[in-house]
């Protein structure tokens, strides 16, 4: 009885450390997405920040409680485009330092006006409507002058007429103070986290660095260098060349089969040979038998690659099975087709639909393949004109974030929007590039694949190479 007791317990303790692992891996996902990202750092950030400032104001009387809300919505502006017009901490505190100081100086000017008057009553009581139309007009005025524009500036402008000490002084001092604590939290967070997310979040840019090529069919020799050009932008890359014994054969006597595998051996040695000449990365060979698929995603965990790159196969039209195998597997894989026989890959047409790391690591390999010399085009299609700005923005954050690897060669990376659909704009650029690199779309739902097929499956005449990415589902990971 107890030991029943105890194989469920254990059983149910191995279920949920799987869902947290599948869940962990869900949320890195998501956050892979700049904009959610930054929204995470805007609820977690910006109030404990404000936070801080409220000590400070509890214990030094010179703060105005006033300043928050010209604040806390600056901090949101910095927050949450840290690369947007409005991101300079010089800028933010010198805008809200300056509307500050207009507000004062507004209300130096009309009370001096109002004194002047021949009754010598005041305009009316409370808040000057002219000390507010002045203030506002200053804080304009001078923030463009001198190019620190800030929005949040015209909320000190009009704060500081609400202030009731006699030194509306000590509110700009108090501005300018808080502000600058608020501008160095962010300059700390912009450039040791946000400018490093790729370092923390995308697996693709820490690893994919050994490559495993299953060799056959006829373009066996261009896979195997597109494996070992992906492998040589990383100092500790290497290629592990797969060959098969085929299994479809009736069982023969194990001399016969050591003999074969030698055969197979050999000319995988002489591939090799060739890669660690032409493309100087090391090189090793491995002879399986079995199923291609299932034989190279077991050789791919044996070996301790992270990334298969393996030929585009088709059937009756459809992709192989044996291509099927290794998508379906754990480890991040490449379907390299050859159409053209080029052996560089120098401009380069990656095709995104939305942010994540499927997205990363196609941006990614295409990097590596072109180099410093190269370029790389990443593209989105929209439906509609509206759709323009925040599609460029999404590429953006993309290119930027794959920039980050320091590791990667990097090279000119330039980003498009097209409206049309991915078909016609394919169908349209690609002669213009050496190879064409897409998603397998392994994040949608099987009903949306049903209904609208990859886009990799409906493309049959293309003229440029073509890869196709698929992210592994490692346990725990991305």
């Amino acid at each position: 009885m107890l030991d029943r007791l105890e194989a469920r317990a254990t059983d149910l303790l191995r279920r949920l450390r799987r869902l947290e692992r599948r869940e962990v891996a869900e949320f890195r996902r998501w956050a892979e997405n700049t904009n959610n990202l930054l929204h995470l750092m805007i609820l977690f950030v910006v109030p404990p920040l404000i936070a801080l400032v409220t000590l400070l104001a509890n214990a030094l009387e010179e703060l105005s409680f006033l300043l928050f809300p010209p604040l806390a919505a600056g901090a949101y502006t910095l927050f949450a485009d840290p690369e947007g017009r409005y991101a300079s901490p010089w800028k933010f505190v010198a805008g809200l330092t300056l509307g500050a100081a207009c507000g004062w100086l507004a209300e130096i000017l009309v009370g001096t006006a109002a004194a002047g008057l021949a009754d010598g009553t005041a305009i009316v009581a409370g808040v000057s409507p002219l000390s507010a139309a002045v203030s506002v007009f200053l804080t304009g005025g001078l923030t463009w002058a001198f190019g620190v524009e800030e929005p949040a500036a015209f909320s000190t402008a009009l704060l500081v007429l609400l202030t009731d000490t006699a030194d509306p002084g000590a509110y700009v001092a108090s501005v300018a103070l808080s502000g600058a604590f608020v501008a160095a939290a962010f300059t700390v967070w912009r450039s040791r986290i946000y400018q490093r997310r790729a370092r923390y979040l995308y697996g693709t840019i820490q690893g994919d660095d050994h490559v495993l090529v299953p060799v056959r069919g006829g373009a066996a020799e261009i896979t195997a260098l597109f494996g070992a050009r992906l492998a040589a932008a990383h100092e500790a890359g290497k290629v592990v060349l797969l060959g098969l014994v085929d299994a479809d054969d009736p069982p023969v006597e194990e001399e016969t089969t050591r003999r074969a595998a030698a055969t197979v051996a050999s000319e995988l040695e002489a591939r090799a040979s060739t890669i660690r000449t032409r493309v100087g990365v090391p090189c090793e060979v491995v002879v399986a038998s079995g199923d291609p698929g299932t034989a190279a995603v077991r050789t791919a965990t044996r070996t301790n690659c992270d990334l298969v790159v393996t030929p585009y196969e088709e059937e009756r039209g459809l992709l192989a099975d044996s291509v099927r195998a290794v998508f379906a597997g754990p480890t991040d894989a490449v379907a390299f087709r050859s159409s053209t026989g080029k052996r560089r890959w120098r401009r380069i047409l990656v095709t995104v639909s939305r942010p994540g790391d499927s997205a990363h690591a196609m941006i990614d390999f295409a990097t590596r393949l072109a180099g410093p010399a190269g370029t790389v085009s990443v593209c989105t299609c929209i439906d509609r004109e509206v759709e323009r700005r925040p599609a460029e923005r999404r590429l953006a954050n993309l290119v930027e974030t794959v920039g980050e690897n320091v590791e990667t060669a990097g090279g000119n990376v330039e980003t498009r929007v097209a409206r049309a659909t991915i078909e016609a704009f394919i169908g349209a650029n690609a002669g213009s590039y050496d190879l064409l690199i897409l998603g397998s779309s392994r994040d949608r739902s099987a009903a949306s694949r049903f209904v609208s097929p990859p886009t990799f499956e409906r493309l049959r005449d293309v003229e440029c190479d073509v890869a196709v990415v698929d992210r592994g589902r490692r346990p725990g990971g991305s």
